[in-house]
């Protein structure tokens, strides 16, 4: 009798991890997810540092954020170590995005979207960034909304080291739990210190203020 309440019991627990298990499973992916952001906006708080350090030019690998800015007989650092992993990616790799409007514009249209027809202008020094994003210039009253949807999971191509480059993105293709900028794809998300400014883009096309947030969870 003992040796069966003993098994009923390991049973009913064996049930219990059963039905917790999804959560607890959903709960570790929006964690990572979180981290993604916080390091991915990290990177991008840093490429704008060293963009402006050098007067416009772009970082070619993840070495030269991390290696950080002369400052004096010293160095100041920009980026750190554990920020230069992706938690989302196998092997830990940035995507590294160049200034290309094929993979900017249609990031630069879902920030304008998410933020009812506000483009954000660019950081300081805005006459380094401003020559990247003019390329990208969005107006959404000439569109509509199914103008804006998500690139394919598979149309772009994956670029880990030794390219110029203006932002980040996951390697990861799958649905994300978390909504950035109202994108639900890793693979979408671009983290770039263009269109991060206080005030609106001057292709932007509209007067109405930004929102703050750019991300939510379900």
């Amino acid at each position: 009798m003992t040796l069966l309440a003993v098994m009923g019991m390991l049973t009913l627990f064996a049930v219990a991890l059963l039905a917790v298990a999804p959560s607890v499973q959903q709960e570790v992916q929006r964690e990572k997810e979180l981290e993604s952001i916080r390091r991915g906006e990290e990177i991008a708080e840093a490429i704008r540092q060293y963009v402006a350090f050098h007067n416009g030019k772009l970082p070619e690998s993840m070495d030269d954020l991390l290696e950080g800015l002369p400052q004096g007989t010293k160095k100041r650092m920009i980026l750190r170590p554990s920020a230069a992993t992706d938690p989302l990616s196998a092997d830990g790799k940035w995507r590294l995005i160049k200034a290309d409007a094929s993979t900017i514009g249609p990031f630069s249209k879902r920030v304008q979207t998410y933020n009812n027809g506000v483009l954000p202008d660019n950081p300081q020094p805005k006459q380094f960034f401003d020559k990247y994003a003019i390329a990208f210039r969005v107006n959404l009253d000439t569109g509509t909304e199914d103008d804006v949807g998500e690139e394919d999971e598979d149309d772009f191509d994956i670029t880990t080291d030794n390219q110029p480059f203006i932002g980040v993105g996951s390697q990861s293709r799958a649905k994300s739990l978390i909504a950035y900028y109202g994108i639900e794809r890793h693979s979408n998300w671009i983290f770039t210190p263009l269109f991060r400014g206080t005030g609106i883009s001057s292709f932007g096309g509209t007067t109405r203020q930004p929102q703050p947030q750019n991300f939510n969870t379900r």
